[in-house]
């Protein structure tokens, strides 16, 4: 009997899916003459005369005219002759909806689950077959996708009033979350972005919605959704091939208008892999130098100067974990592998609330999930490094792996190098990186990563430098309903460096130096409704520094011990922000961060004698703090406030006001980053840094939203950073505070950024006129630089022009070109010598009163992709690039020898002449 009952359960669901057949009810009936008449023109008097609701893409049918005759014929047969030799179909459900359609017809199996309403949480995945991969239709979709977006979901119960949807957007092949798509209405006009995990919440008035799914490098699609009530729904989509002619890219095409955020640049991996670099490997960093606002004070250094801020004013994520050396081998490669990355986003301006502990800029790196779906690898071989990287599903559909390496072999090319001094070098580095998800259910997920980068080197010389950095996150995310969710999340980072030297056993030496970071945080999303977006959340860092210890080397090493003793502070924030948007043209966002920091013990904290400069002869006393004791405290309130009002469809100005808190000090002795570097807490004698930013901008649309402009102005004004004594003492130093000072500073500029992403010709263009100055007229005059007045900081080049352009010349052939100039840097010059006595001494200018020669470049490279064929074990490519195309001697510094009596400067240059790179690719 059972059986019998399925039996007839089963027919009665076929029968119902019958292509152009409804259930056996009363036909409609539909009269007309119809000639060459739009498709869309008729449906509208077909659903006037009938009742019924029909769901076709508008762009498919734009160029299909009917033309029948009809008197009292039932809409089946009126549909069939409409339709007839043409390449659409169509198929009717029992609530009235007729689905017009491409392709081939649907079976009747399909459409018995294609027809079903949908429960309170719906699924595309639910719906696809386990072999994801179906043909493709004539459109070139799935017929998975092709069959998700004609389906109707229904969702959640009840139908007064307003309801959330939430879920996730992810791609269809791996698995992975799409970030930044959006998803949105057009009536009412209510949409949202995905978030780093892929999720949206979208609340709307119940009622039936055609939402549209949009992002950079996918499909565009739509879902079908009557809304009753609260509920989920999943969406998976299809990587989009970009064709050669130009396209519209609808994913966050306005965003530059429309987005709240000011002094925000995103960049994914495939617009970093067309950027040519010096070695041929995608370098993250370099790409970001090619932003406005962004800059290096010279060839081969990584180290980022954003909008007259020092590399130290800098915050960097790798997975939410800080890291605090990003580059290798001198800053000529940075640490990252790019087979591995997501993307990258640059806040410059208006930085959101949960973010703080810098001054300057937040760099929040972020790394694939993986594949879900099956396992995959890609890698490449270049001429100095080779990097593999593996990903996969742990259990399909719901955890996958990756995890990636690279290393160097550079050792070769010393080796080549005409000079006995390289012959004898060494430069090597590695990197590796491990990545674990899991969606336990779906209201919690895990994220865990793992990275260490490695690097020696040895130049000419018996002394060897070691740097290591090491970072480890792990994140649960759980959902609370619709409308909240929380991320908690423990990260632990390290650094550390050694210089060793065993050449005279005698004088065996080791310096080491170590920073150690354990934070937790818990970060919380909450959308009460389409209007607020609200933030809130608390985080806690512990930090603790091994400042220095010069050790012996060996057991014959007599070289006496100096080890200094150990920092530790700890800093805290809460913090809460939301974005209200008050018309649909005007938005604010209000933010407050409260942060607090305490230098704890144990601690010497030396005394000085108040009015005085601090100087060892002024050292009055010493006071001891014991283990867990407060030595100073320090907080204070940061604002961050936006505004954006848009003018009309295709421009917006937008203002904003940061003010940020940094405890912790970079203390340099040469204008680029150097793995020496070493980093300071603040306690009783070296204030916490503060910095506030003013920023208004006007951004405009061209072109149907594929070319965006903007530009950006922006003061700031800096306190109680940190500046030099001239002659200072930084490393070993015991009495750090009395070689440094706190100064102040102020930096203003100009940004104009022209920006096209589509088409055979795309890239952008950026120009930044911009000064930073520095102040130190504090305390004494011994403590004064320059008298007191303002003079440029080490990084200050007013003028920075950019331009980065593709041209494709076929979907196998591209080539990019890349031209940076800017001014050169400012430098010190000694000016004269003289003699006090017996006693030779040289007479300097002021503090970076002159400049280095101004700094230009030319790269270029060619792209070869290899056939696009499906059914491939591999696909690989070649990138073919030369670096520095004119051979220009730009001056990475200036020094300067006295040769028979007279003082001669010199210029010294990393890259004399053109770098040609060949980089082999591939992926399977």
């Amino acid at each position: 009997m059972k059986q019998a009952y399925t039996f007839v359960l089963l027919l009665f669901f076929g029968l119902l899916a019958l292509p152009g057949h409804g259930q056996q009810q009363p036909p409609k009936l539909v009269s007309g003459a119809f000639n060459h008449t739009p498709f869309g023109q008729f449906v509208g008097q077909v659903e006037a005369q009938t009742g019924l609701k029909f769901y076709f893409d508008p762009a498919a049918v734009d160029s299909l005219f009917v033309t029948v005759q009809a008197q009292s014929q039932p809409v089946a047969t009126v549909l069939e002759q409409a339709l007839q030799n043409t390449k659409f179909h169509f198929t009717t459900d029992n609530e009235g909806r007729v689905f017009v359609y491409q392709g081939k017809a649907i079976e009747p199996m399909v459409m018995a689950d294609f027809l079903s309403p949908q429960p309170v949480e719906a699924s595309d995945v639910a719906a696809r077959p386990d072999n994801a991969d179906l043909p493709a239709t004539p459109t070139g979709r799935s017929r998975y996708v092709s069959a998700a977006e004609y389906k109707v979901y229904e969702i959640g119960s009840g139908g007064t009033g307003r309801a959330t949807l939430a879920g996730h957007i992810r791609d269809l092949k791996s698995g992975e979350p799409v970030i930044g798509a959006s998803i949105y209405s057009e009536s009412p006009n209510v949409g949202a972005s995905t978030d780093q995990f892929g999720a949206y919440s979208l609340t709307l008035p119940v009622g039936r919605y055609d939402l549209k799914i949009r992002g950079v490098g996918i499909k565009n699609t739509t879902r079908k959704v009557v809304l009753r009530g609260n509920g989920k729904l999943e969406i998976e989509t299809e990587e989009d091939i970009v064709t050669l002619k130009e396209v519209v890219i609808e994913a966050e095409k306005d965003k530059n208008v429309s987005g709240m955020q000011m002094g925000l640049e995103k960049i994914d991996i495939k617009t970093m892999k067309q950027v040519p670099t010096a070695f041929g490997e995608t370098d993250l960093l370099r790409v970001v130098l090619t932003l406005p606002g962004v800059k290096s004070v010279g060839e081969g250094s990584t180290g980022l100067n954003v909008r007259g801020g020092a590399t130290d004013q800098n915050l960097i994520l790798f997975n939410d974990a800080t890291l605090y050396n990003p580059s290798h081998l001198f800053g000529f490669f940075s640490a990252f592998n790019p087979d591995i990355l997501q993307g990258v986003e640059l806040y410059k301006s208006a930085i959101p609330a949960k973010y703080g502990g810098r001054l300057s800029s937040v760099l929040d790196i972020t790394t694939r999930e993986g594949n879900k779906k099956k396992l995959a690898g890609s890698g490449g071989i270049g001429p100095l490094t080779s990097r593999l990287t593996l990903e996969g599903p742990l259990v399909k559909d719901k955890s996958a792996f990756i995890v990636s390496g690279r290393a160097s072999y550079s050792d070769w090319i010393l080796k080549q190098l005409n000079d006995k001094n390289f012959a004898k070098s060494s430069a090597a580095f590695y990197d590796l990186t491990a990545y674990v998800s899991h969606e336990f259910n779906d209201k919690n997920s895990i994220y865990a990563t793992a990275y260490m980068s490695s690097d020696r080197f040895r130049l000419a010389s018996d002394t060897t430098y070691r740097y290591l950095n090491q970072t480890a996150s792990l994140k649960w995310r759980h959902t609370f309903n619709n409308k909240l969710y929380g991320v908690l999340t423990g990260a632990y980072s390290h650094y550390d460096y050694n210089v060793s030297s065993d050449g005279n056993k005698v004088n065996a030496y080791e310096l080491k130096y170590s920073i150690d970071q354990p934070a937790l945080r818990a970060d919380f999303s909450f959308f009460p409704n389409s209007r607020h977006t609200v933030d809130f959340g608390v985080s806690s860092q512990f930090y603790r520094i091994a400042p220095g210890s010069f050790t012996p080397l060996g057991t014959e090493s007599l070289v006496t011990p100096n080890v200094l003793p150990r920092e530790q502070g700890l800093e805290s924030a809460i913090y809460a922000s939301d974005r209200f948007d008050i018309t649909t043209r005007f938005s604010l966002s209000l933010g407050l961060r409260y942060s607090l920091y305490q230098a704890l013990g144990p601690r010497d904290v030396y005394q000085y004698a108040p009015g005085e400069s601090r100087t060892e002869n002024t050292l009055l006393d010493t006071l001891h703090y014991a283990s867990g004791k407060t030595v100073a405290t320090y907080h204070g309130p940061e604002y961050r406030v936006s505004a954006r009002y848009s003018l009309n469809d295709r421009s917006s100005v937008k203002a904003g006001y940061t003010r940020t808190r940094q405890y912790i000090h970079q203390l340099t002795n040469t204008a680029s980053v150097s793995p020496t570097d070493i980093w300071k807490l603040s306690d009783g004698n070296v204030r916490p840094q503060i910095g506030d930013q003013f920023s208004v901008g006007y951004y405009r649309n061209f072109k149907s939203n594929t070319i965006e402009a903007s530009i950006e102005t922006y003061y700031k004004s800096l306190r109680d950073f940190v500046d030099y004594k001239s002659g200072a003492t930084l490393v070993l130093n015991p009495h750090i505070e009395t070689d440094i000072i706190n100064a102040q500073g102020k930096a203003y500029g100009v940004e104009v950024f022209v920006k096209k992403l589509t088409g055979k010709v795309n890239g952008w263009v950026s120009y930044t006129y911009s000064r930073s100055l520095v102040r130190a007229n504090a305390g004494t005059p011994a403590d004064m630089i320059n008298g007191g007045a303002y003079y440029p900081s080490n990084f200050d080049k007013p003028h920075d022009f950019t331009m980065v352009g593709n041209y494709r010349f076929s979907r196998r052939f591209s080539s990019s070109l890349n031209f940076t100039y800017s001014t050169g840097r400012p430098i010190t010059l000694p000016l004269a010598e003289y003699y006090v006595g017996n006693s030779l001494r040289v007479y300097y200018s002021d503090r970076n009163a002159y400049r280095v020669p101004d700094y230009y470049r030319v790269d270029l490279a060619l792209n070869i992709e290899g056939n696009h064929k499906v059914k491939k074990l591999a696909h690989s490519s070649w990138t073919v690039g030369v670096y520095n195309l004119t051979g220009r001697r730009n001056p990475y510094s200036v020094y300067f020898k006295a040769t028979n009596g007279q003082i001669k400067g010199y210029q010294l240059s990393i890259f004399g002449q053109p770098i040609p790179t060949v980089t082999y690719n591939f992926k399977f």
